[in-house]
């Protein structure tokens, strides 16, 4: 995908909110492009938007410490992407964007963290479906479980939250081909680095994903939903037994998932917003894998069913990295 980055202030603002007080209107700080790259440490404080948070996720972002979606708000993903990032790069480990966690994240980057995007005709494709029914039998009755619309499928593209997309883009429609979009600059992902993945480590309290190499390095950093106390995830040593890209979703009513009724095995189809999500990393513990999922921003807030969910974009990047065998490891 081309990305450039803009020269020029352009129509393209974000709006942050700077707070209120009694008797006294709401302050508006308009930040173009050019700002938002140019954003110090200085910047970072606790607004709903930040342009100095969204500098750091995506910068983050770019060296493998996911923090799920990018949204420019922080939170607890966010801060554990960063306590990743700390430790790795033998910083003090607080899990708080400091100068020095600042200073190491931006001394290298030299390539705009926003930047124009011209939307293509294939991000137009789709097959597009406006409404998934949480129910595995109606949902059954789908071709295809697609992006809602290319809203969506931008904000996966770029791994943004999707009132970021809109918030950085107010007066642009996102079913245009050519209409030129400010996106997140997020460049390629761990699974695209030729380096050699020897183990995988699932934290099920942290709720985080681990992709180590043979000498115990830190190739990428995941949040993770992993089981609940109602399906709990295995805990012990495994392997990756198979990898399905796109996968169907085949649902046994014996796992008795709250909210579905069947009392006969489902399959679904295909497609991004399906159960499953991109793709499924199947393990040796059996009816486990590491999967996509539908809601990225639940990813590491709320429980699954048993299985290891990540963002689509994170568990296919994970899938880039993985071959059968991959040593698995549940604490």
């Amino acid at each position: 995908m081309l990305l450039r980055s803009f020269a020029l202030p352009l129509g393209l603002i974000l709006g942050i909110s700077l707070g209120t007080s009694v008797g006294h209107a709401q302050k508006q700080e308009i930040f173009t492009a050019e700002t938002i790259n140019a954003a110090q440490m200085s910047e970072v404080k606790g607004q709903e938007l930040n342009a100095g948070v969204l500098k750091a996720q995506v910068l983050l972002d770019r060296e493998g410490f996911s923090q799920g979606v990018i949204d420019a708000r922080g939170g607890e993903n966010f801060s554990k992407a960063v306590l990743a990032y700390q430790k790795a790069r033998d910083l003090t480990a607080t899990g708080k964007l400091d100068e020095a966690t600042w200073q190491r994240l931006t001394e290298n980057a030299r390539d705009a963290v926003v930047a124009s995007y011209a939307i293509t005709a294939a991000d137009l494709t789709g097959p597009f479906v406006k409404e998934i029914p949480k129910d595995y039998a109606k949902m059954a009755e789908l071709k295809h479980l697609g992006y809602r619309g290319p809203r969506e499928a931008l904000s996966e593209k770029f791994h943004m939250d999707e009132d970021l997309l809109a918030a950085l883009n107010p007066a642009v429609s996102f079913d245009t081909e050519g209409a030129s979009i400010l996106v997140a600059s997020v460049g390629p992902k761990p699974g695209d680095q030729p380096r050699k993945l020897a183990k995988i480590v699932i934290d099920k309290t942290e709720g985080s994903l681990e992709a180590l190499a043979a000498d115990g390095t830190l190739i990428a950093y995941f949040p993770a939903s992993v089981g609940s106390t109602e399906k709990p995830a295995p805990t012990g040593n495994f392997q990756v037994r198979n990898v399905a890209q796109n996968p169907t979703y085949r649902y046994n009513p014996d796992f008795k998932f709250k909210g579905q009724k069947s009392k006969q095995p489902i399959e679904i189809a295909p497609g991004p917003n399906g159960p499953v999500g991109a793709v499924w990393i199947g393990l040796s513990a059996k009816t486990y894998g590491i999967h996509g999922t539908s809601s990225p921003d639940l990813v590491s807030k709320t429980a699954s069913h048993g299985c290891i969910r990540l963002t689509n974009w994170d568990a296919l990047a994970l899938a880039k990295l993985v071959t059968k065998g991959t040593p698995v490891e549940m604490r």
